[in-house]
């Protein structure tokens, strides 16, 4: 995702909806930061 931008967030409609965390990429944050997320790095 390289941006979220609405109010409840579609990384966590993602998540309910069954894709695991581990296939989403949260590209909004730096490439150093993403492996503290919880999602994937790449």
């Amino acid at each position: 995702m390289e941006r979220d931008e609405t109010e409840d967030g579609v990384t966590l409609e993602l998540v309910a909806a069954g894709i695991p965390a581990s296939d989403i990429v949260l590209a909004f944050h730096p490439a150093d930061v993403r492996p503290y997320t919880g999602y994937a790095i790449a």
